[in-house]
This record gives C-alpha cells, structure tokens and sequence, in this order.
C-alpha cells in the first residue's frame, strides 16, 4: 500500500513516515500544497494524509484541486490541528473521507487508515453491472441472476463497451471500430456476434436486455418495452 503524506511539520512529518513505514506502508512526503498536489496527481496513491494547515495552498485547496481538476477519487485522511468544527466540515465538504485531530496517536491514525483503506478496497472493485448482469473486469467473470455465463474474447469485449455505456445506444460503427480497429470484417460480423451475445446474455431468462435498433446500434438496458 503506498501512502502519500503531505505536512509541513517535520517532527511529526518524521514521527509519521517512521510508524508507517514500521507498520508495511510505502510512504512518499511533501512539505507544502503544490509539491503535495503534484506528487498526488503525478504518482499512483492507496491513500493521501493530508495537514490543512500547509504553505502555498492549503489542505482544503489541495483536496478540491484533486477531487474537481484531477477527477481523483484516492481517499483523504486531513490532519487538523484546530477542533473547530467548520474546519472539520469544510474539509470533508472538499472532498476528505475522514479527519483526525492533532494531536493524536500514531495507533489511531493507523486504524483510521486501515479502516478507510477496507472501505475504499469494497467499493474499488471494478464490476460493470446493468440489471441482474454483472461483469467483473478483473476476473472477467460474467454472470446473470447468480448464473455463470460463458463468452469469448470478442464477446466480453462487445459486452464491456455496451455495459459501460448503458442505457445509451453504442453504434454499429462505433462498436466495429472498437473491436477491429481499421480492420473490420465484413458487415454481417458483428451481426453474427452479436447473436451469439444474444443467445448466452438473454435466451435462458425472462427479459431481453440486448437490444437492437435496426440502422443505428445497440443498446444493452432493461427496457420495459422494445423500442
């Protein structure tokens, strides 16, 4: 697990990098907002402890810049020193997941990592799902209502492109040039995969979700009528 702390204290910069690194973590440091901000949108990060109280751009900057510029969703522990409560808010309203009051425990700091680390870990796992279809784009498992379903390459990679635009319509070309490139096949192709899909996605239950829209695409939704 890599961790990135920016603090501007050294004492407790020290303190810090000592107990994590003792407890397994990987820790890289700044001492300011830029050189924190830079770091955390340049290196791949588990999680970032972030001080409020920081030269050049504060904590509450650094945490806004990553959440709305970076589209950055690494999970933030901010340190602050003042118990106010504004501060608190402001900072979770920035986009933090969770606070500690300076000063505070090496211990605790460690548990609230680990626990903000468990909860991240949960909801990170890369799953597509539309319906009772499910894809796991980590063990490219697919399943429907509980039931396995086996497809080719082709077919996870026809899948995944509708699964991550749906409910949307994904057109013919649009689909052909994503999985063939330049190199596309003939016409009656991606016609004759996308009823192998068919019959692996939708035959053996209730409701279709793969649908066709005749001269345009595809689309992969739970629709209470055809359209």
């Amino acid at each position: 697990m890599r961790i990135l702390v920016i603090e501007d204290n050294r004492d407790i910069l020290a303190n810090v990098l000592d107990y994590l690194q003792l407890k397994g973590f990987t820790v890289d440091c700044a001492q300011d907002g830029l050189g924190g901000l830079h770091l955390a949108s340049s290196g791949h990060y588990d999680l970032i402890v972030l001080d409020i109280m920081l030269p050049g751009i504060d904590g509450f900057q650094v945490c806004q810049r990553l959440r709305e510029d970076g589209n950055n969703e690494v999970p933030i522990l901010m340190l602050t020193a003042r118990d106010a409560l504004d501060d608190r808010l402001q900072g979770l309203r920035s986009g933090a997941d969770d606070y500690l009051i300076k000063p505070f425990a090496l211990s605790e700091l460690v548990a609230r990592i680990e626990a903000i680390l468990r909860r991240s870990q949960g909801s990170r796992k890369r799953q597509l799902k539309v319906a009772d279809l499910v894809y796991d784009l980590d063990t490219l498992h697919v399943s429907r209502a509980g039931q396995s379903l086996k497809l080719n390459p082709l077919g996870l990679k026809i899948l995944a492109l509708l699964m991550q635009k749906s409910p949307a319509v994904v057109r013919r070309e649009v689909l052909e040039e994503a999985i063939w490139g330049d190199d596309t096949p003939d016409s009656d192709s991606l016609r004759s995969h996308i009823h192998q899909l068919r019959q692996v996605l939708d035959k053996p239950f209730a409701k279709p979700l793969l649908h066709t829209l005749h001269g345009v695409g595809f689309r992969l939704a739970e629709l209470d009528h055809e359209h």
